[in-house]
């Protein structure tokens, strides 16, 4: 169960001014703002209804085939083997060779 707890606040015109960007963030972070002025009262409000920033995420998809055991030692073995594969091929695109340290000459500039 959630509780959501709006904070309000009454400023006057002045107060108003002097904070503008400050009330206007709290505005829109969903505080309820009220200025006065010459006996009356005005609510400064954002247009559209406040969200929190997690409602705006969308969800990951992730599909996992429905015949694979996850816990199976020979998948996790397979599934390890092709991360280290692309985390080689990502280094060696981006450093060179870690094993044949063609990177380094590249780097120095001597190479032939």
């Amino acid at each position: 169960m959630y509780i959501w707890y709006i904070f309000s606040m009454e400023v006057t015109i002045t107060q108003f001014r002097k904070e503008l960007f400050s009330l206007v963030s709290q505005a829109m972070d969903g505080a309820e703002v009220w200025i006065k002025h010459k006996g009356g009262r005005v609510k400064l409000m954002p247009e559209k209804p406040v969200t929190d920033r997690f409602s705006r995420a969308t969800p990951m998809r992730i599909l996992n085939p429905p015949n694979v055991d996850i816990n199976d030692p020979a998948f996790k073995a397979q599934w390890l083997a092709e991360m280290e594969a692309e985390w080689t091929k990502d280094w060696d695109r981006d450093f060179g060779s870690a094993i044949t340290g063609e990177g380094e000459e590249q780097k120095n500039g001597s190479g032939s």
